[in-house]
């Protein structure tokens, strides 16, 4: 598909801006206006240009555009965007950048994100980034934290019907929102044994992550947690082996033998 101007212009930048932390005003520098919005939407999910050789030029102007659009706070942009995560799901800058992209354009995408999180048809790692933007969102507007944290909520509360791996995306999502009221129905999920611990961590992590526990009182939890393993294990070894002529002994131990 060709492009016409300014929009063709992205098509030459190859990775300039895009090794700085700050997004560059794409706005201001290249005149992008509400007018463009279409033309952008078109290049930011053009699959030709996203899996374009990765020495070209062309294959970084998805990544400017779908900027541009996060600066533009299209929201013409929030459905184009979420159809085709599941072709993008192995480019580390479209999962990477999403989140702070649908954050400039606003809590609108907020319930468009959620249907997208609910839906088990979407591949694990793109319902990860649908979460990871629930958060962006929540963090930068402190108004709607509470809708993103009901849209995560929502979705935990299916954990029985959840991967435990999704079921640890949202308990991790709900930490770094500081959701303590979702305390109770994480719980629950733990309850369960129905949560990956390796994303985050066990309940007592938990709670220490949402600022329900201190760190004395976690000390103080483990030392019971381990105390409790130490007794369970014990419990389940063999009784004392049988004294006398024919009891067998361990394997790789010999029999001391007087000097």
């Amino acid at each position: 598909m060709t492009y016409s101007p300014p929009v063709n212009v992205l098509l030459k930048l190859g990775e300039q801006h895009l090794q700085q932390k700050k997004w560059p005003d794409y706005t201001k520098i290249y005149g992008f206006t509400a007018e463009h919005i279409p033309a952008l939407i078109q290049m930011a999910i053009d699959q030709e240009l996203n899996w374009a050789e990765s020495d070209s030029l062309d294959v970084w102007a998805p990544v400017h555009a779908w900027r541009t659009l996060g600066q533009l706070k299209a929201e013409e942009a929030i459905e184009p965007l979420l159809s085709v995560f599941h072709l993008m799901e192995d480019s580390n800058w479209f999962m990477e950048d999403m989140p702070q992209v649908f954050a400039l354009i606003g809590p609108a995408s907020i319930p468009k994100v959620v249907d997208f999180l609910a839906n088990s048809e979407n591949a694990f790692y793109c319902r990860w980034t649908a979460a990871s933007i629930l958060v962006k969102v929540g963090q930068t507007y402190p108004a709607v934290k509470a809708e993103c944290v009901a849209g995560l909520e929502q979705q935990l509360e299916r954990f029985a019907k959840n991967s435990r791996d999704l079921n640890g995306v949202l308990v991790s999502s709900l930490m770094d929102l500081e959701a303590q009221e979702s305390a109770p129905l994480i719980e629950r999920a733990f309850a369960a044994k129905w949560v990956d611990l390796s994303i985050a961590g066990d309940w007592i992590d938990v709670q220490y992550g949402l600022g329900l526990l201190s760190r004395a009182e976690v000390y103080e939890r483990r030392r019971h947690v381990d105390a409790e393993q130490l007794m369970t294990k014990a419990s389940k070894l063999p009784a004392e082996p049988a004294k006398g002529f024919g009891s067998k002994l361990p394997k790789n131990k010999k029999k001391r033998t007087k000097s």
